[in-house]
C-alpha cells in the first residue's frame, strides 16, 4: 500500500491514541522500505531497513502500532519475547524459529488472499465434485441424446447444489487425513517428518471416507479445491518474498540486556550474539525454501527500568538506529482509549450485549471515572497501561454480563454513581486493588 508517512499515521490514530512520535518513527521507516523497493537493483541491495527500538512501559500500545502496520501493508507478521531464547547449547528455543513462524505466516496470508482471488473458481470446483457424487456417471458407450439429457440433468443439479436447495442430501466424501506437523522444526527434520507422513500414506492411502451432508462436504472439500485451483509454487514464491519484507516485532529485549553483576551472564550475551546475525542478514532455511533476512524490519521493545539501551552488547545497539520513547498513559489518555478507537473496549462491550438484546448505554462522567480508576491503580499497583482498562471495565460491567438475559429488550445505562458503586471499595484498598484490578 503506497501511503505517505501523514496518511500512515492518521490510519493508526484510529486504532492507537497518542505516542505521535513512535507512529512517525514508524511511519518513516515503512515509507522509505516503499521507496527502496521503487529504485535500482543495485541501490535496493545496498539500502538496508532502519531498525527500530521501542522504550515505554508495558500497555502503552508498542505491539499494536507494529501489528496495525503490518496489518495495512498486508506483510506477514511476528511477534517474539527476547527471553523465550537462549543461547545455543542451553535450554530454549532456537533464534532461527523466529523466522520459520515469519514464513508460515507469509504462506498463510498469501493463500488466503490467493483463494479470495480464486472464490469462485473454487466454488465451481466444489460444485463440480458434489454434483458428480450427487448424479450416478453415464456409461461411456451411451447414446448422444443419452448425453445431452444427462448433461442438462447435471446442469441442473449444480444449479440445485449452488442454490442449497439439495444441502440436506448425504454423500460420501474422501478427505485427507491431517497429519499435522510442527511447522517449527528445522528444514531436515520437516523432510523426514514428511517422508514418514508419505510412507504412511502409500499404506493407508492416506485418504477418509466420510459420509456427510453437502453443507458439510461444501466446506470439507474446499482445501482440496483449493490445492487445484492454486499454483503451489506461485503460492511459495510470494510467500517467501513477503516473509523477506516482513516486520519482526521482539519484545522484551531489556530482558536480555546484562546489568552490573551480570555483566558476564553468558546465557544473556549468548542471545544477543544469537540474535546478532540474524538482525545484521543471514539466510535461513526453512520448509517452504531459503529466507534472506537483511531487509526484514526488526522492531525492538522493552519497557527497561533496569537496564538501559546502552547495557546492550554494542553490535546489536548498532543494528536500532532509530529509537523512540513512548509515554504512560494519564487518565485523558486512558479516557481517549475507552472512546476514540474504531474498535474501542466501550463499543466491544455495547456491541457483546448487543447479542442478548440489551441496549448497552455509558454516560461521560461513568467514562471518565472509568479512567480515573483505571490510572488510580495503575498508581498504586504495578503500571500495565491500558491493559487495566479490560480489568477495571470487566469489574463495572460483571453483573450485567452475568444477568443480561432479564434486561433482554431493555436500555442499560452505566453513570458515575453506578461505576462508583462497583470500584469506591476496591481501589480504596490497596491490598485488594492488588488482587482484584
Amino acid at each position: 500500500m503506497n501511503l505517505t508517512p501523514k496518511e500512515t499515521v492518521k490510519y493508526l490514530d484510529e486504532y492507537i491514541v497518542g505516542q505521535k512520535d513512535a507512529k512517525k518513527t514508524i511511519a518513516i521507516a515503512l515509507r522509505n522500505r516503499y521507496r527502496r523497493i521503487q529504485l535500482p537493483k543495485e541501490w535496493q541491495d545496498d539500502i538496508m531497513p532502519k531498525n527500530i527500538m521501542m522504550i515505554g512501559p508495558t500497555g502503552v500500545g508498542k505491539t499494536e502500532i507494529a501489528r496495525r502496520m503490518a496489518k495495512m501493508m498486508k506483510l506477514p507478521f511476528v511477534k517474539v519475547e527476547a527471553s523465550k531464547y537462549t543461547e545455543v547449547g542451553f535450554v530454549g528455543r532456537d533464534v532461527e524459529s523466529m523466522i520459520r513462524d515469519l514464513v508460515n505466516n507469509s504462506f498463510n496470508l498469501v493463500r488466503e488472499e490467493m483463494q479470495e482471488a480464486s472464490k469462485e473458481l473454487i466454488e465451481e470446483n466444489i460444485i463440480e465434485e458434489i454434483t458428480k457424487k450427487l448424479l450416478p456417471p453415464l456409461p461411456k458407450n451411451a447414446p448422444e441424446s443419452k448425453q445431452m439429457e444427462y448433461q442438462n440433468t447435471f446442469e441442473k443439479m449444480k444449479q440445485k447444489v449452488k442454490n442449497g436447495d439439495v444441502d440436506h442430501l448425504k454423500i460420501t466424501i474422501e478427505v485427507e487425513e491431517g497429519i499435522d506437523g510442527d511447522d517449527n522444526l528445522p528444514p531436515e527434520m520437516v523432510k523426514a517428518q514428511e517422508s514418514i507422513v508419505k510412507i504412511i500414506g502409500i499404506f493407508n492411502k492416506n485418504k477418509e471416507k466420510k459420509e456427510v451432508t453437502v453443507k458439510e462436504a461444501k466446506k470439507l472439500l474446499k482445501k482440496e479445491a483449493a490445492e487445484k485451483v492454486i499454483s503451489k509454487e506461485e503460492l511459495k514464491k510470494e510467500a517467501l518474498k513477503r516473509a523477506e519484507n516482513g516486520i519482526i516485532f521482539i519484545d522484551e529485549i531489556d530482558k536480555i540486556a546484562a546489568t552490573g553483576n551480570q555483566r558476564q551472564d553468558p546465557s544473556k550475551e549468548g542471545v544477543q550474539r544469537d540474535l546478532l546475525p540474524i538482525v545484521e542478514g543471514s539466510t535461513v532455511n526453512t520448509k517452504y525454501g531459503y529466507v534472506k533476512t537483511d531487509h526484514i524490519l526488526f522492531i525492538a521493545a522493552g519497557a527497561f527500568h533496569v537496564s538501559k539501551p546502552s547495557d546492550l552488547i554494542p553490535e546489536l545497539q548498532g543494528r536500532f538506529p532509530l529509537r523512540v520513547e513512548l509515554q504512560s498513559l494519564d487518565e485523558e489518555a486512558l479516557y481517549q482509549i475507552l472512546m476514540k478507537p474504531k474498535h474501542s473496549l466501550i463499543k466491544q462491550y455495547e456491541k457483546l450485549l448487543e447479542v442478548e438484546g440489551v441496549e448497552l448505554k455509558f454516560n461521560e462522567s461513568a467514562l471518565r471515572e472509568i479512567a480515573k480508576y483505571a490510572f488510580l491503580a495503575n498508581e498504586k499497583t504495578e503500571d500495565i497501561g491500558a491493559r487495566r482498562l479490560h480489568t477495571v471495565v470487566e469489574k463495572v460491567l460483571e453483573e450485567i454480563n452475568f444477568s443480561a438475559d432479564e434486561y433482554k429488550g431493555r436500555e442499560f445505562i452505566v453513570d458515575e454513581a453506578y461505576v462508583k458503586s462497583k470500584l469506591d471499595d476496591i481501589v480504596e484498598n490497596e491490598e485488594i486493588t492488588k488482587y482484584i484490578l
